[in-house]
């Protein structure tokens, strides 16, 4: 998977390219950007609210469980010096699920393709190409 940011204009917004998608990062109007859409690290909390949500529903069919909607929250706290980046993630499921469907979901949403990355090594493979 390959995701491509191009500078849009004059300013820190960057129109980004994955496969036949298209979106939109910026920074706010106090940063030097145009806020037009959502800062990099948004983007990185969104990653893993919708790849949780995703994980838990999928999982949820294959089960053949009615869980109607599910609504995740991430709170993304960068590091900052000598700090821990910080996740905190709220996934609110009906109340009539039984708490074993419960317990087993949370265990799933952890499974999540980004939850694992975040929480595993990362190793960077960094160049410049000059053109």
């Amino acid at each position: 998977m390959k995701a491509t940011a191009r500078r849009a204009g004059d300013s820190l917004k960057h129109h980004i390219e994955i496969g036949k998608h298209q979106l939109t990062a910026d920074e706010p109007r106090d940063e030097g950007g145009t806020d037009e859409g959502p800062t990099p690290q948004e983007l990185l909390a969104a990653s893993l609210a919708s790849c949780t949500a995703v994980t838990i529903e999928m999982y949820a069919a294959r089960k053949g469980w009615d869980i109607g909607e599910v609504e995740v929250d991430v709170d993304y706290q960068p590091a900052e010096r000598g700090a821990l980046t910080r996740f905190a993630m709220t996934v609110r499921l009906p109340k009539e699920l039984a708490e074993e469907q419960r317990e087993r979901l949370m265990q799933i949403a952890a499974k999540c393709p980004v939850h694992r990355t975040l929480e595993g090594e990362v190793k960077f493979d960094e160049r410049v190409k000059l053109s």
